[in-house]
């Protein structure tokens, strides 16, 4: 049973800390009642994709803390994304400062805009999980053992699943959108490419640029099938 619309303006869900960043804002997760988590779904790892952060909460907010069978983290930068930073509070994007093996210490650089020069310059740390969300993080995944970790951006409008997994797959064509083998750029650092070395299968599924509120519609229903597990049954029974 879902939660009532007008139940839905605050989020039930106990929120368990996993770490502290520099500023002190707290890392949480939102775990399932039960103890084995099938999906870890994580938004917010880039201040700058609020959107993310708000379709998480939107399918949060629709289910019952019983209906939960996986894991959330609604912001994994909230420094981040109080500024309005792509980056952490010291500048580094945290989705290059994972210990893989192709980590760099060259800076990356992003736009703000689609069509505009690719020339803000980020840090990817003094050194690999150099930062306490980075840090953090990876103990969380080692701690709870997820069998998939989606990480939500925006916006290329694509699955980056390097795995071709199921999952993929599915998610693809919920959202109507391509399911790639990767995004057709070097990540080096990055949490996937740190995931995959670690044998974690993670899919990434990057939101199509629309409006917020028409991603409302056609993604949060969903992400509540990915939260309570109901994907499974729409494969399995086709």
């Amino acid at each position: 049973m879902t939660v009532a619309r007008t139940e839905r303006g605050k989020l039930n869900h106990q929120l368990h800390k996993y770490g502290t960043t520099q500023f002190g804002s707290p890392l949480n997760v939102i775990l399932p009642l039960q103890s084995e988590v099938n999906i870890l779904l994580m938004s917010g790892i880039h201040g700058d994709e609020p959107e993310t952060t708000v379709l998480l909460s939107e399918a949060l907010r629709s289910v019952t803390c019983t209906e939960l069978k996986n894991a959330a983290i609604l912001c994994a930068n909230p420094d981040g994304m109080q500024r309005g930073t792509r980056a952490n509070a010291s500048g580094v994007d945290l989705n290059r400062n994972f210990p893989a093996a192709n980590w760099s210490a060259e800076p990356v650089y992003h736009r703000n805009i689609l069509g505009e020069p690719q020339d803000i310059e980020l840090s990817t740390g003094a050194e690999p999980a150099s930062e306490l969300e980075t840090q953090a993080l990876i103990k969380l995944i080692q701690k709870i053992k997820p069998s998939y970790v989606i990480a939500f951006h925006g916006a290329l409008a694509c699955v980056d699943d390097p795995g071709n997994t199921v999952l993929g797959k599915w998610l693809a064509k919920q959202a109507k959108i391509d399911h790639l083998p990767d995004v057709g750029y070097p990540t080096p650092g990055s949490f996937g490419t740190w995931a995959a070395d670690n044998g974690i299968r993670v899919v990434t599924f990057e939101l199509p640029p629309k409006p917020l509120t028409e991603m409302k519609i056609s993604l949060v229903p969903m992400i509540i099938d990915l939260l309570t597990d109901s994907w499974i049954n729409q494969v399995t029974t086709k």
